[in-house]
C-alpha cells in the first residue's frame, strides 16, 4: 500500500480544496474522498457561538473523518486503488486546538490519537494558502449559508495556524512531499494554465513516491 498514490489537500476554509481535489481526481482517474461539512449539524451554532459548541462540532467531525479513513483503506488503498482527499485528519487538531477549552481539548485530544493510530497516511500533501482578502471573496462567492457568519478574525487565526501546522509538517514527516499552493498568485479554477501547472507537480511527486516505493 505504500506506493499507493495517496494526496491529501490542505487549507484554510473557502481556500478551494474540494475543486482542486476534484480537478485531480477527475485527471488521474484517481477516487474523490470529500470531507463532511453541511451535514454537520452543530456547524451553523458553531459559527454563531464558538465557545458552546465547539466540542460538538469538533466531535462530529472526528467520528466521521475517521470512519470515512477506514472505509477508504479497506476499499481503495488495500486495493491499489489511488486516492484523492480534500482534507487530512490532523485539520481535526488544528481547529481543536483553536476552539476548544483546555479540559476539552486534553480529552479530545486523547480520542483523537486513539482513533488515528493505524489510519493511512496520505503520501503527498498541498497546501493552499491566500491572503484574508482572498478566502474571504472565495467564501463569500460559495455562498454556504452556514459560513456567512464566520468572523475574519477567526478565518485569520486559523490561516496562521494552518502555516505553522504545514511548516511543522515539513519537519516531522520529510519524506513527504508538500506541495504549496498560493492562491492569491493561482486561480486554478478559472484559469486552465494554473490547474496545468498544479498538474505537472503532482506527476513529479507521483513519479517520486513510485519510485520509492520500488525502492522499498
Amino acid at each position: 500500500m505504500a506506493g499507493v498514490p495517496f494526496i491529501a489537500i490542505e487549507g484554510p476554509i473557502g481556500i478551494g480544496k474540494t475543486s482542486l481535489a476534484k480537478k485531480i481526481s477527475s485527471h488521474f482517474d484517481f477516487h474523490l474522498l470529500k470531507e463532511i461539512v453541511e451535514e454537520n449539524p452543530f456547524l451553523g451554532k458553531f459559527y454563531d457561538d464558538i465557545e458552546e459548541w465547539s466540542f460538538q462540532t469538533e466531535m462530529f467531525f472526528l467520528c466521521n473523518r475517521f470512519k470515512q479513513l477506514e472505509d477508504i483503506d479497506t476499499k481503495f488503498l488495500s486495493k491499489n486503488k489511488s486516492v484523492v482527499a480534500d482534507y487530512h485528519i490532523s485539520k481535526n487538531m488544528i481547529f481543536a486546538r483553536r476552539t476548544l477549552p483546555v479540559n476539552k481539548f486534553e480529552k479530545y485530544e486523547q480520542i483523537y490519537h486513539i482513533l488515528t493510530k493505524d489510519m493511512p497516511v496520505p503520501n503527498m500533501m498541498i497546501y493552499l494558502h491566500a491572503s484574508l482578502d482572498t478566502i474571504l471573496q472565495r467564501i463569500h462567492q460559495r455562498g454556504r449559508e452556514i459560513e456567512q457568519n464566520i468572523k475574519p478574525s477567526y478565518l485569520a487565526q486559523l490561516s496562521q495556524d494552518y502555516e505553522d501546522y504545514m511548516n511543522e509538517f515539513e519537519l516531522m514527516h520529510p519524506t513527504i512531499p508538500v506541495i504549496r499552493i498560493n492562491g492569491d498568485e493561482m486561480d486554478f479554477v478559472r484559469y486552465q494554465n494554473d490547474l496545468d501547472s498544479i498538474i505537472n507537480q503532482v506527476n513529479v511527486q507521483l513519479k517520486k513516491v513510485a519510485e520509492e516505493a520500488r525502492k522499498g
